[in-house]
């Protein structure tokens, strides 16, 4: 019937040097419908994403909305058929404010003057609508990544777009912003909105979508109704093969101390009053130690802290009984400390660099890699081509494709894979299965866990409660930029969790020490 799709993309092909990333897909949109897209990293997506918002030209294949063939040769021409992307990488000009970023593009105006208070009016409205709290006022570059996220979705509802695209929208998300965001879908879908939604995580496709199509190594495999399948069928679709959640950790007696935090306070990036606030707390060997914590809570700059980022306004680091508190972060590096950071893009690659050239930012100036001065190519190669095969990572030109133009996922893998070659005493995990697919990220859970059982101290912030349980030793909850309890995760539940995390519940420092005793 030629009424029941909002989008048809018939047969789409698209190729980039060395790889073809959609290999002849058609997928087909209903109205009112919530389907899924899902695949490994590097399967096709975004990139399929990208052609219908009108990034990328297909080299065959057509697009057809309400039945009809269209020519979508930017995004200006998607908006104007009322199609809309919240990207999984931010398209936000940093130096504006939220309110700016919104409006760009369709500024209202009178007699050519812009009418700012009109435009802000419209903004609140539709925050306070679907419960997506922003600070009109804040610059982009001062707000976190739960924020941007938000403003991006907000960009795409202050345009009353009617083909909404969510590229990876969790991906940055706290388990309640999630649910946030799937009833906030679910609103859109029941108002007539069609919306397109990209995840790896299973759980939000079978609580949120209809349908769902699957992508693997960029060719379509099919689609099925949701309320008719089950999560393995679709592991088993995406990957091929089962995959297991279950993490298998020897029992180990943590060993002596690699990091002592010592009443460790920093500022905040936002108000006058610190983000973190007196923090305490030691990492042994052979312990996985994780920061829970609703975002927001003290939790990044508890990180920029730990790792130089950001100075301390109080209190100590020591590192294997050094003090590092106010050493370079170079230093804190050579002194035996790995990180995979929250944002991948600001603080973990060098987007224009090559993959292999990533692969060594923190050993280009030593030996094997520079002699004299100069980068030895052939062992860079060597060491690139050998990371990129054990951590399965993707890249089109393989250890020659720029850092950019990989997949989220796959950009992810590169900065593990680095991390985790350096063999430090101390590893940061800093949301590290964020944007990852359920190959990968039972990958890199069993990373994790060989770290702590090669007697490496091991400290992961995450918001992925099945996560924090799955792989930690010891759950240190932190709330408004205190430390509020210390838990076990095998006497603890997720919904006792969540009380510490949600402020309701505390103890105090004494039974705390207690209990690490």
């Amino acid at each position: 019937m030629a009424g029941e799709y909002a989008i048809e993309m018939i047969d789409i092909t698209k190729t980039f040097p060395g790889i073809k990333a959609n290999d002849h897909i058609t997928i087909q949109l209903k109205k009112g419908e919530i389907h899924a897209l899902l695949g490994e990293n590097g399967a096709g997506k975004s990139t399929l994403m990208s052609v219908l918002f009108g990034l990328y030209q297909p080299e065959e294949g057509e697009i057809r909305k309400d039945g009809e063939c269209v020519h979508i040769k930017n995004p200006n021409d998607a908006n104007r058929l009322g199609i809309g992307m919240v990207h999984q990488h931010f398209k936000l000009v940093e130096c504006f404010t939220v309110l700016e970023n919104i409006i760009l593009g369709i500024e209202p105006n009178k007699l050519g003057f812009l009418q700012k208070k009109q435009a802000k009016k419209k903004v609140m409205e539709l925050s306070s609508k679907y419960g997506l709290k922003v600070d009109v006022d804040a610059a982009v570059e001062d707000i976190l990544v739960g924020m941007q996220q938000r403003v991006e979705i907000l960009k795409m509802l202050y345009r009353e777009n009617e083909i909404l695209i969510f590229d990876e929208p969790t991906a940055v998300l706290t388990p309640q912003e999630i649910s946030e965001l799937i009833k906030i879908m679910k609103n859109l879908a029941a108002e007539g909105k069609s919306i397109l939604f990209i995840t790896h995580k299973l759980n939000e496709i079978m609580e949120a979508a209809d349908r769902c199509s699957v992508l693997r190594k960029g060719k379509y495999i099919g689609t099925v109704n949701v309320n008719e399948t089950t999560k393995e069928e679709l592991t088993s679709m995406m990957v091929g093969r089962s995959v297991s959640f279950h993490v298998d950790k020897k029992d180990l007696k943590p060993g002596k101390t690699v990091l002592k935090v010592e009443n460790m306070s920093v500022a905040s990036h936002y108000h006058k009053a610190d983000a973190v606030k007196n923090v305490s707390m030691e990492i042994r060997q052979g312990e996985v130690v994780c920061i829970a914590g609703i975002d927001g809570n003290g939790q990044s700059e508890l990180v920029y802290g730990l790792t130089g980022i950001d100075k301390l306004t109080g209190g100590k680091v020591l590192l294997n009984e050094k003090d590092i508190s106010n050493v370079s972060i170079r230093e804190r590096g050579i002194a035996g400390m790995s990180c995979i950071p929250e944002d991948r893009h600001k603080y973990g690659l060098v987007l224009d660099f090559s993959l292999e050239d990533n692969l060594i930012l923190h050993n280009y100036y030593k030996k094997p890699f520079n002699e004299k001065g100069f980068i030895d190519r052939k062992i860079e190669r060597e060491h690139a081509d050998g990371l990129i095969a054990s951590f399965d990572v993707r890249a089109g030109k393989g250890a020659e494709t720029p850092a950019r133009s990989m997949s989220g996922g796959n950009q992810q893998k590169a900065i593990i894979a680095r991390e985790i070659n350096k063999d430090d005493d101390l590893l940061i995990a800093v949301h590290p299965t964020r944007g990852l697919d359920v190959a990968a990220i039972e990958y890199i859970h069993n990373q994790i866990i060989n770290q702590r059982n090669n007697e490496k101290a091991v400290l992961l912030v995450s918001f992925e409660l099945d996560e924090v349980m799955d792989l930690s030793d010891r759950i240190l909850v932190m709330y408004e930029g205190e430390i509020v309890g210390e838990l076990n995760p095998e006497e603890t539940t997720p919904e006792e969790l969540g009380l510490y995390m949600a402020g309701a519940k505390r103890d105090t420092p004494a039974e705390r020490n207690k209990d690490h005793a």
